[in-house]
């Protein structure tokens, strides 16, 4: 029997409505997700350790693309049942928040995915989403969430143009819709206005004990128009060199790889280099 899916009206911040789309196995995860979190006293630790340890817990879970492109109008999807690289991501840093401020509850976890998946916390419309991952550091440093330290270990500027959406609009559905379309352009605009930093992967070694378990890694690619490829999340291993924790593509499971960082961005010729974003603890209120 298939699962039947809800999609439900609730309000955010009091004030704005906005649909949601998940299962009841999306609802039992969390809870399981959640209770292990509680059991093991997560929110005693720094939010990367607990980032991580929520990481691990959906190790083995099957690659989705395209997850958040089931309806035809925006709604916050939820799928803990499968994940891309960025869904597995930010699941992860949401629920490492939540249990960092010990709220617990299924509809605090949809408004917090709301505030992180869209532009400035609101889901409007499909260009509100963070589609662009650069973008996305951006956006959620501005509220805090996050702090961009590329720079900080070392970083060079990220010399590069961003116009991937905008120019291959057959593979985005939504982007049949010619208004999308002239919102992405401007988004991407902003996005070249910006001066970003990255860690070319032949340098990635040489500044590896600056980057700590827990920080949210953002390849950069050779894909023209196109600024990260693929995200993930910082571990250090046994080996002491820090390792991927990621969803890694069509076919495979969340895994941590198995080659070191560097090591396994030097496999891969479309992969330039990273970016590292640190995740702040969640202030009190």
């Amino acid at each position: 029997m298939k699962t039947l899916i809800f999609t439900f009206l609730l309000f955010l911040f009091n004030i704005s409505i906005f649909p949601q789309t998940y299962t009841q196995k999306d609802v039992k995860i969390f809870n399981k997700v959640i209770a292990k979190a509680q059991s093991d006293s997560l929110q005693k630790e720094n939010i990367g350790k607990i980032i991580v340890e929520i990481g691990k817990q959906f190790i083995g879970t099957d690659y989705i693309a395209h997850s958040l492109e089931i309806n035809d109008k925006e709604t916050l999807v939820v799928n803990l049942r499968n994940f891309d690289c960025t869904t597995f991501l930010d699941n992860s840093l949401v629920l490492a928040r939540l249990v960092k401020m010990k709220d617990f509850s299924f509809k605090n976890y949809t408004s917090e995915l709301t505030k992180e998946r869209y532009r400035g916390g609101k889901l409007k419309k499909y260009p509100s989403r963070l589609h662009y991952f650069s973008d996305w550091i951006y956006d959620t440093e501005k509220r805090g969430w996050i702090k961009n330290i590329t720079k900080d270990i070392g970083g060079e500027v990220y010399n590069k143009k961003i116009f991937f959406m905008s120019k291959n609009r057959k593979y985005y559905k939504q982007l049949s819709n010619d208004n999308f379309v002239e919102d992405i352009k401007k988004i991407e605009n902003e996005i070249n206005k910006r001066t970003y930093y990255y860690i070319p992967k032949n340098r990635v070694r040489e500044v590896e004990q600056k980057i700590k378990t827990g920080d949210l890694i953002a390849v950069t690619t050779n894909v023209a128009g196109l600024d990260i490829s693929h995200v993930g999340i910082a571990i250090k291993m046994d080996d002491g060199r820090i390792h991927y924790l990621n969803a890694p593509y069509v076919g495979k499971k969340v895994k941590i790889s198995e080659k070191p960082l560097a090591e396994y961005l030097m496999g891969n010729k479309s992969q330039t280099g990273i970016m590292v974003a640190r995740a702040l603890a969640p202030k009190k209120n």
